[in-house]
């Protein structure tokens, strides 16, 4: 057995201009793109598959030619290093019809749901200081996107 998980993503027809998407949003590449066979249940020209590589996970992109909805049931969390980063991922994950959420929490324009926090967000949130950890913590309620500098603010003023 192959010691791999790859996230499938049901899309109706939208499969190989998400994984464009995801490939241009964190640098990642496109590995292979499948079409429906001949005489299947979808056109021969329709994507099928579309595979590609984002932070180093593989993920597939799947038409099945239905309507698709994603649940915040199951997100995506990526942490950047800066503010820099924070706002580049968040900016670029809600374009064009996305949603921001509360708490670091959004949904793209496919309706996947993302969690772009900081790393410095749960080191500081699980600080052993009650008094710290507490004050983050309600900073980070009041956010949508994550502010570093409030959240360190609100850590080093407790």
């Amino acid at each position: 057995m192959r010691t791999k998980i790859t996230p499938f993503l049901l899309f109706n027809n939208e499969a190989e201009e998400a994984a464009n998407f995801y490939v241009s949003v964190f640098n990642g590449k496109l590995l292979n793109v499948t079409r429906y066979p001949e005489n299947g249940p979808m056109p021969s020209d329709m994507v099928l598959t579309a595979t590609f590589e984002i932070l180093g996970m593989t993920m597939t992109a799947l038409n099945w030619g239905q309507e698709a909805k994603f649940l915040e049931t199951i997100s995506f969390a990526i942490e950047p290093d800066t503010q820099e980063e924070v706002d580049y991922y968040w900016s670029a994950l809600i374009a064009d019809r996305g949603q921001e959420g509360p708490c670091s929490w959004l949904k793209d324009k496919y309706g996947v749901s993302w969690q772009v926090t900081p790393e410095v967000l749960p080191r500081l949130m699980t600080d052993p200081d009650p008094r710290k950890s507490s004050a983050v913590m309600q900073a980070m309620m009041k956010m949508k996107k994550i502010i570093i500098k409030d959240i360190q603010d609100a850590y080093d003023n407790a």
